[in-house]
């Protein structure tokens, strides 16, 4: 399940573009800590059910879940996306895939060797093709497919459309060598990461012209080389469905077809429950159910103990049944529907949880971490020593446990930039900016000027009676008038509803004396309390995008005299603004906020405004001013824009936001958080520059010299005076850094290399732009009886040893006995 916060199509796109950090930093213990001995770490192992492919059966069909039908099957194309990846892994030739512990690894099902032969005066790669290698056409797998793709990906011809060229614009030729299945590749400079060239590969019939490039293969693959072939693809019933390939060379596939189903994120429960997809990346709440189902298999027929009905107490229960069997045929009639009505949800919930008891929860770490993304392009966030303020004010260790704690997964914070615990030339370098330490990050913030007064004092330069003192005059004055005029406002607000309350006590028609004994009904019914995680994502979906006043947890919140006993408030009044004063004392009125006299009531004047109020979404919560212990300078306050999507799949991101905004605030730095439709997140946001900071993802690599230089290299001005990021969306970088991702690229003795990306890293770190938090956890729900599929870690998935097991392997006592 692709999640908000990857950049869309970045497993592809890595390789194309450039990065950036402000200015010079003194650094002084980078030495000591991008050298030395590599640290020896463990990765979490990959859960995918692994069995001999004897013990697999032969035959059927998998359904698998991705987000939606890929919109183009061209994974260098700018708009592939992990369907793009998934789907093309079964079908096309990968000469280096990933292993489990994240490196290349030779396949060699296209190849029977590919080494470098020569280094001066250039460098020289040969590849030796497997002999039986052929496109599913019969064509030989061949010198000139390699030769087209080059052409088409060397950047060199701008009619072909493609989002990368790392790596192809440093070939100088290719030869054909003693037949078609020798490859001679010279190189114009030397290049590391040769191993990441030609996968996938493409027949030449589609890399051979711009227009098959473009367009031809954005729908269709009509020719392809793995052991799955394209059979059809459905946008009526959101399917890609692919058929065994009667020509493959290498170990059959088990499975007659594999189909990809397009599933939403929100949607998936129910398509496991339903049958309709056998595999799916998956959510906490849906691994809690799947593994609530799997532990209530003996409780013998009785309903689940969570679910619907779940919370009614014993109290609840017996009122509503002496309702529905009253005297009062109204109100039996209410009790007796709601009472139904949460039967059939008892029943619909039971059925499904009987049906996902046939699921597995397969866990691993994602491939890709999460980062905060600090924006220095400008504000307070240009001055370094506030980026690296803010990154030691960060407890990691406690978002990290925030997120893959609660999922039984080991929650270490990650501790580089390029490279992934268990990859090899993993090491730690987070000591060159240095461990949290709140004194250590207000002193940074002390030298930059920003203190406890700042936000009262003019600026330096500004003199008495100037425009910005005549202003703040006049805003004065107008905040008087308003004022004035808003109380006489008030007052006749205030006699309007009086009246009002007084034609509602006389007047009320039975429709609504139903309605409100219904909804009266329903409460008791509902309870409480919601059970189970997905009601908790449930209840904050619905909420997205909200600021509420009063429940910010900020100094003088409190909750309203009329909240629930849960704490939350039962009703939103509309924050208002300053020249809508009348309609604030009804509404605030109607609210039971004021008292008689249409005054606030003492216990609800706190700072920021009533309880309950909110903002539309997409608006920022506004940090107050005047906070206790916020910093300020020059008569504005700390305030970062921090920008979170809104989504019912980003809730863990959104909490790890809330946190780090808690940790900030201890420091003295305000935090407006936004919330925003995840469609939005990268394009309109992260990708503009319109944030201060951000929580997003990259993919693993195992080519950092390659595919990290995009994302933390030094940005260049444009000829129109914009800055030029590629994908370094935090807009830092220098030039150092640069120098040495160009060094580790062209430098073919892997330690020498690894030793380069470790000094870039620290580098990275000492910079602050970007501060990793943890490696994404990765929860896929497969059917029990799938073998060799499920939670893959870094390595690709082997398609053909996909399938069911054997009945004779299924081989536990349960099953034995079942």
């Amino acid at each position: 399940m692709s999640h908000v916060g990857v950049p869309r199509g970045t497993v592809r796109k890595r390789r194309s573009l450039a990065l950036l950090t402000t200015g010079v930093l003194t650094i002084p213990v980078l030495a000591g800590c991008s050298s030395g001995s590599e640290e020896t770490s463990r990765g979490v192992p990959q859960d995918i059910a692994p069995a001999a492919r004897e013990t697999v059966t032969d035959g059927s069909t998998v359904n698998w879940a991705v987000d939606a039908l890929p919109v183009t099957f061209n994974a260098f194309q700018a708009d592939a996306d992990s369907a793009t990846t998934r789907i093309t892994g079964a079908l096309l030739p990968t000469l280096f895939p990933m292993d489990k512990s994240g490196q290349p690894k030779l396949n060699p099902d296209y190849l029977e060797s590919a080494k470098v032969i020569e280094r001066e005066p250039k460098q020289v790669v040969l590849y030796k093709l497997n002999q039986q290698a052929v496109w599913s056409d019969g064509r030989e797998i061949g010198a000139p497919d390699f030769v087209a793709q080059w052409r088409a990906l060397s950047g060199k011809d701008s009619a072909f459309w493609t989002a990368r060229n790392s790596g192809y614009e440093r070939i100088e030729k290719i030869e054909r060598g003693a037949d078609d299945l020798q490859v001679r590749v010279t190189f114009s400079k030397p290049y590391a990461d040769w191993r990441s060239l030609f996968s996938p590969l493409y027949p030449k019939e589609i890399t051979g012209s711009p227009d098959a490039f473009n367009d031809g293969a954005r729908t269709t693959l009509k020719n392809t080389a793995g052991p799955f072939v394209l059979r059809s693809v459905s946008k009526a019933k959101g399917t890609v469905t692919l058929a065994r390939n009667p020509r493959w060379w290498g170990d059959k596939a088990k499975l007659d077809t594999l189909v990809f189903r397009a599933v939403a994120a929100k949607d998936r429960t129910q398509a496991l429950a339903d049958g309709t997809v056998d595999v799916a990346d998956i959510d906490a709440a849906t691994a809690d159910r799947i593994t609530l189902a799997r532990r209530d298999r003996g409780s013998n027929g009785q309903p689940p103990a969570h679910g619907p009905g779940s919370e009614i107490t014993p109290a609840a229960a017996l009122r509503s049944w002496a309702l529905a069997h009253g005297s009062d045929e109204d109100a039996a009639e209410i009790a007796q529907a709601a009472r139904e009505k949460n039967r059939k949800a008892v029943v619909a919930y039971a059925t499904e949880q009987k049906a996902l008891r046939d699921f597995a929860v397969r866990k691993s770490l994602e491939p890709a971490y999460t980062q905060l993304a600090l924006n220095g392009e400008s504000g307070p966030l240009a001055d370094d020593r506030v980026r690296r303020a803010v990154a030691r004010a960060l407890d990691r260790q406690e978002l990290a446990q925030t997120v893959l704690g609660p999922l039984g997964l080991p929650a270490k914070p990650l501790g580089s930039h390029l490279a992934l615990a268990g990859q090899p030339g993993y090491k730690d370098g987070s000591g060159a900016l240095g461990d949290q330490n709140t004194k250590e990050a207000q002193a940074l913030l002390a030298d930059a000027g920003w203190t406890r007064g700042g936000a009262a004092q003019l600026p330096k330069d500004t003199k008495a009676g100037s425009e910005a003192e005549k202003k703040g005059d006049k805003d004065a004055k107008e905040d008087k008038d308003t004022k004035e005029g808003a109380e006489a406002e008030k007052e006749t607000a205030e006699d309007a509803k009086k009246d009002e309350d007084k034609d509602a006590k006389t007047e009320k028609s039975e429709k609504e004396s139903k309605e409100e004994k219904a909804d009266e009904e329903a409460e008791d019914e509902k309870g409480d309390k919601k059970a189970g995680r997905s009601s908790e994502d449930s209840a904050a979906s619905r909420d997205e995008g909200l600021y509420i006043v009063g429940e910010d947890n900020k100094p003088g919140a409190q909750a309203p005299a009329h909240a629930s006993a849960s704490g939350a408030s039962g009703l939103h009044v509309i924050a208002p603004a300053r020249t809508a004063a009348a309609q604030s004392a009804a509404l605030l009125h109607q609210a039971g906020v004021l008292g008689e006299d249409g005054t606030v009531a003492a216990q609800d004047k706190q700072p920021g405004g009533a309880a309950g109020a909110y903002a539309p979404v997409g608006t920022a919560a506004p940090a107050p001013a005047a906070a206790k212990g916020q910093l300020g300078k020059d008569g504005k306050t700390l305030t970062l824009r921090f920008v979170l999507p809104s989504g019912p799949g980003s809730q863990s991101l959104r909490s790890v936001g809330d946190k780090i905004a808690a940790m900030l605030e201890k420091i003295g730095i305000g935090t407006e958080i936004t919330k925003v439709p995840d469609e939005s997140y990268f394009k309109d946001h992260i990708a503009s520059g319109e944030y201060d900071l951000a929580l997003y993802s990259w993919p693993a690599t195992a080519y950092p010299a390659t595919d990290g230089r995009p994302i933390y290299a030094k940005p260049e001005p444009a000829t129109d005076g914009s800055l030029l990021v590629e994908q370094n969306y935090t807009r830092v970088g220098t030039d150092h850094i640069d120098q040495l991702f160009d060094q580790a690229a062209a430098e073919l003795d892997e330690k020498a290399a690894r030793e380069l990306m470790k000094q870039a890293d620290a580098r990275i770190w000492a910079a602050a732009g970007s501060i990793p938090l943890f490696q994404r956890p990765q929860l896929v729900a497969v059917d029990k009886k799938l073998a060799n599929v499920g939670a893959f870690g870094f390595a690709a998935p082997r398609y053909q040893d996909i399938g069911f097991k054997n009945r004779q392997a299924a081989g536990s006592p349960a099953d034995r006995k079942k």
